[in-house]
């Protein structure tokens, strides 16, 4: 099991340099697990695609659907008194820290791109390609 940002999740359903990495990820570990707020960034990034032309409204509603699938289940509810204290220990935004609190709590790896968590937590935090590499040993 890992935690997944919402931009692994991006990458495994929308045209990005990292789709092949995510697409690895996700054979090297199946069980892929998020806080609920996952949802809601998800479809800013689809809407972001679609205003920027790379996809269509229809596209971004059958990535919606399924991502929800991929993850169904797999909302995970966190701690917000630790969520906040992570934020305030580490300055990252408290959606960020959503996604480590998770991890920590469930003493898992983040996989994430996103260099100020990984920065911020680096016993937790683990970048995509490092994921990878450290799974096919």
């Amino acid at each position: 099991m890992i935690v997944v940002d919402t931009n692994i999740l991006a990458y495994l359903f929308l045209p990005s340099e990292f789709g092949k990495l995510a697409v690895e990820a996700r054979r090297l570990d199946e069980l892929w697990v998020a806080p609920a707020l996952w949802r809601s960034e998800f479809r800013n990034v689809l809407i972001h695609y679609v205003r920027s032309g790379n996809i269509t409204l229809a596209q971004a509603r059958d990535c919606q659907a399924a991502a929800a699938a991929l993850m169904a289940g797999r909302d995970q509810a966190v701690d917000g008194n630790e969520v906040m204290a992570l934020a305030a220990e580490t300055g990252c935004s408290t959606y960020d820290c959503e996604y480590a609190a998770l991890a920590r709590r469930a003493r898992v790896a983040l996989v994430t791109m996103d260099r100020r968590l990984l920065h911020a937590f680096p016993g937790t935090a683990v970048a995509l390609r490092d994921f990878c590499k450290q799974k096919k040993r």
